[in-house]
């Protein structure tokens, strides 16, 4: 369906699809199939050389996932998207993508903890260098920070677990002057909230897993490429190299930047990365997070309000040492909330129990609403304890650098009613300070 014209919430629901072109279902199909009949010899030369496009073998391309596809890029005004297995293939494929054969990637202490420690045990041994900066609050501080050889910055744009927020538009403009790419994971935001290739981000990345999908029920990632960023420089030869698979019809080799001038980056990541390392997104699990996305706007603005309202009650808790959000009291924030998320700063936040460790396990175990688990986004209301989980592969050392002191827990807000909650909270808290 052609996209112009049409608002957030009419793309959700029909982007990337039209009925005719399946059969006229109304719901998106499940394509449950391996590989799709070439239909001839001459139709499959042209699909082998990328003058035709169309479905070959479902490990880089399902019609199902594709919807998914053109739908993520459609709401984001993207020149394409790619889906992956899972979030942290997504993260990995973009970061090794950008930075084959050797670099660095300059990104902050203030990210999820899989990320961070994929930084300390994956990424080296292909010959890539993380730099952090430590001062996410100041852009400058990236400027500073980039070398020779920084191949991109990466950057979270609500961070986990402290929804931390960074300057998206002022870094974006540093990587450019630098003519690297920005690339932003928005995992907690999700493109209703913010969509950061309007403040000039070049890759987005997400954990399908969580908001866009919202229910728990399915692993995915994606990765999202505006087109605007010129990969035709000599800080990226692997876009122009020339590849035999890629020949036009009189078989002279064609480099990324040629058969792919709109999407080089996604076409190469679907080419390489997921043709030969293979973290395949199945046609059912995308069947899945396109169910997810056609409720965003309705899961995350309840999430949002929800948010805001628990922050605002343990506020008010003796009990409560502090409360990381960027509508909290003591945010710092603030500004960056209303110029990049009027709409919210998304469901997940940290906030810290002036108690024992032991008092911790006890209020978690006391909770009966919300559920002990890793995940986030999720319609139900989550909690969790970062040092001890999500973030437990960082050093001590490591998680003061993020701000993750040993009292910290981490709650995703669902879409049960405030009230319940707050309920659950003030019991818990009862059980264990009374």
């Amino acid at each position: 369906m052609p996209v112009l014209n049409y608002e957030f919430d009419t793309l959700k629901v029909r982007g990337g699809y039209n009925p005719k072109e399946h059969n006229n279902a109304v719901s998106v199909p499940i394509y449950a199939t391996t590989s799709f009949e070439f239909r001839g010899t001459e139709r499959a030369k042209k699909l082998i050389g990328f003058t035709e496009f169309g479905y070959v073998y479902s490990r880089v391309g399902n019609p199902t996932v594709g919807v998914l596809e053109q739908r993520i890029a459609s709401l984001h005004d993207a020149a394409a998207a790619i889906a992956v297995g899972s979030g942290m293939a997504a993260i990995t494929y973009a970061l090794l993508n950008v930075a084959e054969k050797g670099g660095r990637i300059l990104a902050t202490s203030e990210l999820y903890g899989g990320t961070v420690d994929g930084f300390k045990k994956v990424f080296p041994n292909y010959g890539i260098k993380i730099d952090i900066v430590n001062n996410s609050k100041d852009p400058e501080q990236f400027r500073k920070a980039i070398k020779a050889d920084t191949k991109a910055i990466y950057v979270e744009s609500i961070s986990n677990p402290n929804a931390i927020l960074v300057d998206i538009e002022a870094i974006a403009n540093i990587a450019h002057e630098n003519g690297i790419p920005l690339i932003v994971d928005n995992t907690l935001a999700t493109p209703y909230l913010l969509n950061p290739i309007k403040y000039g981000a070049d890759i987005v990345i997400y954990s399908a897993t969580k908001a866009l999908s919202g229910h728990g029920n399915v692993i995915a990632g994606l990765i999202v490429e505006s087109g605007k960023f010129n990969f035709k420089s000599d800080k990226f030869p692997q876009f122009l190299e020339t590849y035999h698979i890629l020949r036009d019809s009189s078989g002279n080799p064609r480099s990324f930047v040629d058969v792919f001038p709109e999407f080089p980056f996604t076409a190469r990541v679907r080419s390489n990365y997921l043709a030969y390392y293979g973290a395949t997104l199945g046609a059912f699990d995308a069947y899945l997070v396109l169910l997810g996305i056609e409720t965003l706007s309705e899961r995350v603005k309840k999430q949002v309000s929800n948010a805001e309202k628990i922050v605002k009650y343990l506020e008010t808790k003796k009990e409560v040492a502090w409360v990381k959000y960027p509508t909290a009291k003591e945010s710092p924030y603030k500004k960056l909330k209303d110029k990049y998320l009027p709409k919210g700063a998304g469901s997940t936040f940290s906030f810290g129990i002036d108690g024992t460790l032991e008092q911790i396990d006890k209020f978690i175990d006391s909770l009966k609403i919300f559920s002990y688990q890793a995940n986030i986004g999720d319609a139900r209301s989550l909690i969790v304890n970062p040092p001890k989980t999500t973030h437990s592969e960082l050093t001590p050392e490591e998680q003061k650098l993020a701000g993750i002191p040993p009292e910290t827990i981490r709650l995703s807000l669902g879409l049960e009613d405030e009230n319940d909650l707050i309920e659950d909270l003030e019991q818990a808290f009862r059980k264990v300070f009374l």
